[in-house]
């Protein structure tokens, strides 16, 4: 025990005399002032009236109304599909001529919308605006008529919407899509600077010779209370600093990560079997962190992808971890519903371990009989 302590002391004393993982802080301030505003707001959106009736001027009005959206008009199409090429608008929309006469005559009528498609999410928001504000228009015309020919307001709320609907979430993700987002950054954020961490202290470690198990698990156990309170900061106060919604408390959260914590460190001795050279750990971890986010289920849903995708992702700790976390903290999860996930990430320790042990002892067997054939051969 005097050589884990003395190492754990070490280690952590070296960690805090030069807190090269105070970068993190700062690299998580920069890409997380992206989701600041939580959400879209107030898109500009170009409308192109060639009908100048009460139906279009209704229509601009109820897009207009949205928070979302903000209206600039355009008398020609060319000018503003050129102001969408140059990104000064999210969209493009065109009230053809008659629209109004069409609509009360019964024939259909389309309006064209023009969108970037390199914007999806603004797209989508956009396209689900658009005929929210199309609907309520529709709905005023035919009150009017309906009013025109004796209906009464409450019998034609009943034939327009005989069927009253009332939707409540499950599971109140935040305020926006970013909500979901952001904690797997924070998550990949974590793993990515504790395996670049936890492999070159072990690299260190073994630079004299094979070191005592006691005193790899002293280095290993000196990064666990950094990284803890890295969490701390990074699922919990800096949320809360942006105003996303906080469901989960101090100690939820460090029993979610203490375990996702384990398993990065399980991870990061294994690949320490297979990087023998301080380089290549930035240069292959530096390579592997953008896939692993994209295959975590941030991105794209795990039901999704394909069976082999979905087994490489259930070995990655982050892809349980965004689970859990997300889970509880943003989506109000109980501590016992997450219980699976922190099973699986206890489980990929012991595994990593188990199988970063076997390759130690294969490594130390090869290495021993290279020595003995080498005196045998002399």
């Amino acid at each position: 025990m005097s050589s884990y302590w003395s190492t754990f002391k070490k280690v952590l004393a070296g960690m805090l005399e030069k807190p090269m993982w105070a970068m993190l802080l700062l690299s998580l301030c920069i890409i997380s002032m992206v989701y600041a505003k939580g959400s879209v707001w107030e898109m500009p959106i170009g409308v192109v009236d060639l009908d100048h009736s009460s139906a279009s001027h209704l229509l601009i009005r109820n897009l207009n109304a949205s928070p979302k959206l903000s209206i600039v008009s355009y008398d020609q199409l060319d000018q503003a599909q050129h102001d969408m090429g140059y990104r000064k608008l999210f969209a493009v929309i065109e009230i053809p001529v008659d629209f109004e006469k069409k609509m009360l005559s019964g024939i259909s009528v389309a309006i064209p919308v023009f969108g970037d498609a390199t914007n999806r999410l603004p797209n989508g928001q956009i396209q689900q605006n658009v005929l929210a504000a199309y609907q309520q228009m529709l709905t005023q015309y035919e009150v009017e008529l309906m009013m025109k020919n004796q209906f009464t307001p409450s019998q034609a709320s009943v034939v327009l919407s005989p069927m009253t609907g009332l939707t409540l979430p499950l599971f109140n993700p935040g305020i926006s899509f970013a909500a979901i987002i952001f904690p797997g950054l924070l998550v990949m954020l974590l793993q990515h600077s504790l395996l670049i961490a936890s492999v070159r202290v072990c690299l260190m470690m073994s630079s004299g010779g094979r070191p005592k198990v006691s005193v790899v698990l002293g280095a290993l156990s000196a990064l666990v209370p950094i990284w803890l309170f890295l969490s701390i900061v990074l699922f919990a106060l800096w949320p809360w600093v942006l105003g996303y919604k906080q469901a989960a408390s101090i100690p939820e959260i460090l029993l979610m990560t203490f375990p996702f914590l384990l398993a990065v460190l399980g991870l990061g001795r294994l690949l320490t079997e297979c990087i023998r050279r301080v380089e290549m750990v930035y240069l292959t971890l530096s390579f592997i962190t953008t896939p692993v986010f994209y295959i975590s289920g941030t991105i794209w849903p795990l039901q999704a992808m394909p069976a082999p995708v979905r087994f490489i992702s259930s070995m990655f700790p982050s892809t349980w971890a965004i689970k859990a976390i997300a889970g509880v903290n943003q989506m109000g999860l109980s501590l016992r519903e997450a219980l699976p996930d922190i099973c699986m990430l206890l489980l990929l320790f012991v595994f990593y371990s188990l199988l970063s042990l076997i390759l130690t002892v294969l490594r130390d067997r090869r290495l021993l009989s290279k020595l003995v054939h080498r005196g045998t051969h002399h």
